[in-house]
């Protein structure tokens, strides 16, 4: 698949220079059919009856594979969510940690974790990573470690600064588990999630899927409670609520999945051409280079494929005044952020709207 072949295939380029991937990905026809396909499928035949049943298990199946080939890991290791959040909160809840215990993040987390933090019982330490990258933000979260740390929980890719913790390295150095909010990694960079005790993925963003799509990888499934069990968690179940798990991370699946989004999520994964990384990556740092000529920038060099920068005048009117003329960027709340996302399907001509906008 040619690059000119991946812009036609996504509608919205030929309105926006879309920068907003971190949010929400641009939805290419292949998706969208897929979507439609199944609805039809659903409203001509109905929801119902075994050949139903059948297709959309088969399809939860095919998610959960395609998923996992994404993370780096085998599918009996991933389970089914509707987001980020949701990965976040089955894994804050089957650690089911105390008062004495402490869980170790930093404060540039999106609420999708940090809201799930909140809700556990544990003592939260925060490391001031700030707009800290590489080996710097390593150091800054490690001295945040103590010995009654039970849990390391951050962000692969920082949503603000767009910059990159040294994952692997925290977790070489620590051995402590370590959940990995991979919101703004999977899709986005290569991922190999199979070092990580948790990694939380989002299907509508980087990897261009419907809503409400997501993965959770688990290292030892056997290692976390269920806490927030859905029909699919139990292989068999008594009157009293007892229940026999599945086997593998499929006990942690949150629940019904439609099956046009399951559908619209396959041809998502199937779509995105070999070239992906290396193109994100050189056009975030060709977006970030001729930025630098007008604006405080706050991403280092290097990073994924977040460029953020500091607002000059009020963000949120700044994004809106980009929208108006056709550059989709996002103003990042109780900042003075601004950021791109720049993704293989990017071209230098999307950059040109976005510098003529600032």
């Amino acid at each position: 698949m040619t690059f000119e072949e991946v812009r036609a295939a996504f509608p919205v380029l030929e309105r926006f220079a879309y920068l907003n991937a971190g949010t929400f990905g641009p939805l290419p026809t292949p998706v969208a059919d897929a979507l439609a396909e199944r609805q039809r499928l659903d409203l001509e035949q109905g929801r119902s009856g075994p050949p139903y049943f059948d297709a959309v298990l088969a399809a939860r199946e095919g998610a959960r594979t395609k998923l996992a080939a994404a993370m780096g890991v085998e599918p009996e290791n991933v389970a089914l969510t509707s987001s980020t959040t949701d990965g976040c909160n089955i894994v804050l809840a089957g650690l089911g940690l105390g008062a004495e215990d402490e869980i170790v993040t930093t404060d540039a987390e999106h609420f999708g974790l940090v809201g799930a933090l909140g809700a556990s019982a544990a003592r939260i330490r925060v490391a001031a990573v700030g707009d800290r990258a590489g080996e710097e933000a390593l150091a800054t979260v490690l001295a945040a470690v103590g010995p009654r740390t039970r849990l390391i929980a951050l962000s692969h890719v920082l949503w603000t600064t767009g910059n990159v913790i040294p994952v692997q390295a925290l977790k070489e150095q620590t051995g402590l588990p370590l959940l990995v909010d991979g919101a703004q990694s999977v899709g986005a960079i290569p991922v190999d999630a199979r070092p990580f005790d948790f990694y939380a993925a989002s299907g509508q963003k980087w990897l261009c899927g419907p809503d409400a799509t997501g993965a959770l990888y688990v290292a030892d499934p056997d290692s976390l409670r269920v806490m927030l069990p859905s029909y699919f968690s139990q292989q068999e179940y008594e009157p009293d609520g007892t229940y026999t798990p599945k086997t593998g991370a499929a006990r942690f699946d949150s629940g019904w999945l439609a099956p046009a989004a399951l559908a619209g999520l396959q041809a998502a994964l199937d779509f995105h051409p070999e070239w992906r990384f290396e193109r994100s990556a050189g056009m975030a740092a060709r977006c970030r280079e001729r930025l630098a000529e007008r604006v405080e920038l706050v991403t280092k060099p290097g990073q994924a494929n977040l460029v953020t920068w500091r607002a000059d005048g009020d963000p949120e009117e700044i994004a809106l005044r980009a929208y108006e003329q056709g550059v989709v960027i996002r103003n990042l709340p109780r900042t003075d952020l601004l950021r791109a996302s720049c993704g293989y399907w990017t071209s230098d001509e999307d950059l040109d709207r976005l510098l003529a906008v600032l």
